[in-house]
């Protein structure tokens, strides 16, 4: 099992650097297209290749997603900050420097509360993890390693430069996070939050959010830092979690095996669950930063700051909040309903139409929630509205149909558009059997065909109501109403 913080004399010190690629629909300094998945090297432009004579301008989108996501993660809002060159060679990066922000970023001082969820116990605490700052810059292009070559035998790489100056925020978290689980949790609400914005798809399979750990081990105690290892490569947020796992672990016993750690970058390798050495990290000097000579500094007005501000959607912890507290809502359901804002529109669109919170929650977390994840599908992708779904509910709570036949019939609302699901059921001839005379008739017949069953049931035998229950929902296919049938047998087996 790998170490932790709380099994040994040591604690880990974990911050994250999280690259989050903005979704706006051209380039954060050049009128290029952003799409993702085009031709390799098809979306470029003079400005993104850094051509000479070209003056890249600033997408004014670029600049509100940034104040919006720094106002969303508490931060103070810079009044004035600036543009810097970020000096470094990389096959991928055509000009040879990036365009970022160093000293004057666009928003610090910020914090993101996170909930942690004790596996063995499932109570949840609370952390506040603080945000250093936030800053916007271009992300450079990709590198694609072709491997060996069949004819010379020599590897190649070839390099997509449609990435490059694409807009990208980097957030840059304190030293507050103490375990791979934190981290974790840290990464998905940073995800939720954007795309709550709408400023993101967060989808980091596709490398639009993209997470940096930074992590150290020290005594218990000890107010000084531990040697800084960056661990890069991961595309998950399982990821993260285990290459902190084993971090914490291999750090551990090279201090108590009074082995050094050196300051490096580390791969995270899926396949042998590892890091590995990369290469020695740089500092902030090697980059050689100073002010970008091409772009102007940035003025946020007051009034501009307010109208952003303004147009901040509910974030999820404001939702979970609510949820909780106005509708009652356990925090698990509350967790899974929020994580994804299309499913919290859906949630609430339903309970708008005044159906029972409680029902559609179960329905969402138990039958649809299956559904999606069986066939890989989002919420907006179903048949049923959610006033289909309320209608559904308010149908089982008037007895008109029963559960069972809820089930029955969701897969077909989940897949083909109905106008009425009133209609719908009684097309299908299902609506819920609830007349005394019909359901006694049945009882009657029943108990005529059964009489040495009836003879047990009044010796003590009251199991058999059971059988007599099952014959009944068999012969009316489900319909029968099962509570109304419930008590009718009761009685007339009592004689």
């Amino acid at each position: 099992m790998p170490a932790t913080a709380t099994q040994t004399k040591y604690e880990a010190v974990i911050g994250l650097e999280t690259h989050c690629q903005l979704n706006t629909k051209t380039k954060i300094f050049s009128p290029v297209s952003t799409e993702f998945g085009a031709t390799p090297n098809s979306n470029i432009s003079p400005i993104c290749l850094g051509y000479p004579g070209v003056l890249p301008v600033l997408n004014e989108k670029v600049l509100e997603y940034a104040v919006k996501a720094g106002l969303a993660l508490n931060c103070q809002i810079a009044p004035y900050s600036k543009f810097d060159r970020k000096q470094y060679f990389y096959p991928d990066l055509p000009k040879n420097y990036q365009i970022s922000q160093y000293d004057l970023p666009i928003a610090e001082h910020g914090w993101l509360d996170i909930e942690v969820i004790d596996p063995q116990t499932k109570e949840i605490s609370h952390r506040k993890i603080g945000i250093t700052r936030l800053h916007m810059e271009e992300d450079a292009g990709k590198l694609v390693h072709a491997g060996s070559d069949r004819l010379s035998g020599s590897t190649h790489s070839l390099v997509d430069f449609n990435r490059a100056g694409v807009p990208l925020l980097e957030i840059v978290s304190e030293p507050d996070i103490r375990s791979g689980a934190e981290a974790a949790e840290y990464g998905q609400e940073l995800r939720r939050i954007v795309r709550y914005l709408g400023i993101s798809d967060g989808n980091m399979q596709e490398g639009s959010l993209r997470c940096d750990v930074n992590i150290s081990i020290r005594p218990v105690g000890q107010k000084e830092f531990g040697t800084k290892i960056e661990i890069k490569n991961m595309n998950s947020f399982s990821a993260i979690h285990k290459a902190i796992d084993y971090e914490i672990e291999r750090q551990t016993k090279a201090l108590e095996a009074g082995e050094p750690l050196y300051q490096e970058t580390r791969l995270w390798e899926e396949g042998s669950q590892r890091t590995i050495s990369m290469r020695k990290k740089e500092g902030s000097s090697d980059y050689r930063y100073f002010p970008e000579p091409d772009l102007p500094p940035i003025e946020v007005s007051p009034v501009q700051l307010e109208q952003w501000r303004s147009e901040l959607p509910e974030l999820p912890a404001e939702k979970r909040h609510r949820y909780t507290t106005d509708l009652g809502l356990s925090p698990y359901d509350v967790r899974v309903i929020t994580d994804d804002r299309a499913m919290t529109n859906y949630f609430e669109a339903t309970i708008a139409t005044g159906a029972d919170v409680k029902q559609i929650t179960n329905w969402l977390m138990g039958d649809i929630t299956g559904y999606l994840n069986s066939e890989k599908k989002a919420i907006t992708e179903i048949a049923l509205t959610p006033t289909g779904l309320a209608e559904l509910v308010n149908l089982i709570e008037a007895g008109t149909i029963s559960g069972k036949i809820a089930k029955e019939i969701l897969p077909e609302l989940l897949t083909e558009t109905v106008a009425s699901v009133a209609d719908f059921v009684a097309s299908k001839g299902m609506t819920q059997i609830s007349d005394t005379g019909e359901l006694e008739a049945m009882i009657d017949e029943l108990m005529a065909a059964n009489p040495d069953k009836v003879e047990q049931f009044r010796a003590g035998k009251t199991k058999l109501q059971g059988f007599f229950m099952g014959q009944i929902m068999q012969k009316t296919s489900g319909r029968a109403d099962p509570k109304l049938t419930n008590e009718m047998l009761a009685q007339k087996l009592k004689g």
